[in-house]
């Protein structure tokens, strides 16, 4: 029985939920049905296999949707899986309106489920772009050619801080906004932090 797996900790979270409420727990159990750890993991429920994210539950206005980790390499042969926007690279969401669309797909989100445990056991990792891959702000660039202490700096920051800020940076239309950004976050790439960290 699956309600032997649930995480006391995560229950809250389909307890609150007001507009998606039966939708979250037909996903929840479909989840637990595969025999998944379940954790509460960004403030979301997240389902893991020995310590290793398989798959986790959000809701937003229009929809609720399963996020698999590593859905670009799912198989997908039910074309349900949508990439949120183009800088994700890895994860995919398998998204629902309403309760009978997830009754209806129980068997092709457990097979998908399945097929993203085996590649999570097989080690199989998503090829990411590199971050030279990335555009870089004209703005960026004259403050890193200016100031070597900021390149220094910046090329110390992980792959993924570095990628957050290339595409915070270059996102908007105008130079002012763009340069705005920049200036705003060199003191912040200074102390080795990512555009998300705590700045305290």
């Amino acid at each position: 029985m699956t309600t032997d797996h649930r995480n006391p900790k995560v229950d809250f979270y389909f307890t609150k939920a007001q507009t998606w409420q039966q939708e979250l727990e037909q996903l929840r159990l479909i989840a637990l049905d595969c025999g998944l750890n379940e954790e509460l993991k960004w403030g979301v429920p997240c389902y893991s296999l020995n310590g290793k994210n398989i798959v986790l539950i959000h809701d937003f206005k229009e929809y609720c949707a399963f996020l698999f980790f590593k859905g670009a390499l799912l198989n997908d042969a039910h074309g349900i899986l949508i990439q949120q926007t183009k800088n994700v690279q890895a994860a995919r969401q398998a998204r629902f309106k309403n309760v009978l669309e997830i009754v209806e797909q129980k068997a092709i989100l457990k097979a998908y489920i399945y097929e993203a445990i085996e590649l999570e056991k097989a080690g199989l990792k998503v090829a990411l772009k590199k971050t030279t891959a990335f555009p870089v702000a004209e703005e960026f660039e004259h403050k890193l050619t200016a100031i070597p202490v900021l390149k220094t700096a910046f090329e110390a920051l992980t792959p993924g801080r570095q990628r957050a800020y290339l595409l915070y940076f270059s996102a908007p239309k105008q130079s002012k906004t763009r340069e705005s950004r920049v200036e705003k976050c060199i003191p912040q790439i200074l102390r080795g932090k990512g555009l998300k960290d705590e700045t305290t």
